[in-house]
């Protein structure tokens, strides 16, 4: 193991992220207040309550959600496929860090943003609703693992792209639409009975329905299945990793 080598690339992404704080930082706690005025007031003031918690406080849980799968996945996507675009990939492939180095400071970077980054919007919707929090540790715990998870399926994202149109593809047209159905803005319960089924092949709906017990203790899907669907995830994404550095797949390209 070498630790420098891994904490210069993890320093490096981190001080990238710090040169563009307002596209960073500000951009996204900026939309998703917007979303907390946009939904929670003009919306809130028609729906008053889901599952017996104010709308407002109800969409919480989802709209950070939301803001921390995109930004792990673009944070990750771009801290590889830069350079892989500029060429100094090869720096990185040569220098004396072994691939998982690689992996930890690239990835833990990206997640590193991104929990900042919610715990920010955390702190701002208390600014807009009074949100109470049953489970603190679980709740972060559920961050943490979410954060690191998409930072992965990002890295594997920012390693598949060949240009910057396919670097954008993933957190706009999948991504972003996979968590506004699910249950960002409702509850599964509201849905016809076959589109509850449907919304189940959505791996979005057991992240949303288990950070929102964390606050609430109240879910779409058991606590322990939006753990177990999330673990299943990231060994997924860990497997793929693997079997990128192992066959060089589009890194020495």
């Amino acid at each position: 193991m070498n630790p420098r080598g891994m904490y210069a690339i993890y320093r490096f992404e981190i001080a990238r992220a710090a040169r563009t704080w307002l596209q960073s930082v500000v951009s996204p706690v900026v939309t998703t207040s917007l979303y907390f005025v946009v939904f929670g007031a003009a919306i809130g003031s028609r729906v008053e309550q889901v599952q017996g918690i104010p709308y407002g406080a109800f969409i919480v849980p989802g709209l950070i959600m939301l803001m921390l799968l995109t930004q792990s996945v673009t944070n990750a996507s771009f801290g590889i496929f830069f350079p892989r675009f500029t060429g100094n990939i090869y720096e990185v492939l040569s220098a004396p860090v072994s691939y998982l180095e690689v992996v930890i400071g690239y990835v833990g970077a990206a997640a590193t943003k991104s929990l900042i980054l919610g715990l920010i919007i955390l702190i701002t919707a208390h600014l807009f609703v009074d949100l109470p929090i049953q489970h603190p540790f679980l709740m972060l715990f559920f961050l943490v693992l979410t954060a690191i998870t998409f930072s992965l399926f990002g890295f594997i994202v920012g390693i598949w792209a060949q240009d910057f149109e396919q670097l954008q593809i993933v957190p706009l047209l999948l991504i972003i639409p996979l968590t506004f159905l699910g249950g960002t803005f409702y509850s599964l319960d509201v849905l016809p009975e076959f589109w509850q089924t449907v919304s189940l092949f959505n791996p979005v709906v057991y992240l949303v329905s288990g950070f929102r017990w964390s606050f609430f203790e109240v879910s779409d899907v058991p606590i322990l299945v939006s753990l177990g669907m999330t673990f299943l995830f990231m060994l997924l994404c860990l497997a793929l990793v693997w079997w990128i550095f192992r066959t060089g797949y589009r890194l020495k390209s």
